[in-house]
């Protein structure tokens, strides 16, 4: 199985790294202070291969912290706001997309 690190990075508009945290398996960010924060608009967005590259190389070391980064697409607005990028980005983003039964 070949490396993340070793594959072929596409980048075809601004992207983040997303990774889920180890304690407890939620969905974080990687900062642009080599941390990681649970909020989207905290992520550090790049726009080319060697800065996704970088990033991801960075977040992989940290495996004490996160679990499985990966870069991720996401979109800027016109107003600046950081939004998930496609469908998958978005289920983890807001959470479980079925209404669970309550427990008995």
């Amino acid at each position: 199985m070949t490396s993340p690190l070793q594959q072929k990075i596409r980048i075809t508009g601004p992207s983040v790294v997303t990774a889920n945290r180890t304690s407890d398996g939620v969905v974080i960010w990687r900062t642009g202070s080599k941390g990681w924060s649970t909020d989207l608009t905290e992520a550090a967005v790049v726009r080319t291969a060697e800065a996704a590259r970088e990033l991801l190389a960075e977040a992989s070391n940290d495996d004490l912290g996160a679990i499985g980064p990966y870069i991720a697409p996401v979109e800027i607005k016109d107003d600046g706001k950081v939004m998930p990028g496609n469908l998958r980005e978005r289920i983890r983003v807001k959470g479980i997309t079925i209404e669970l039964p309550l427990p008995a």
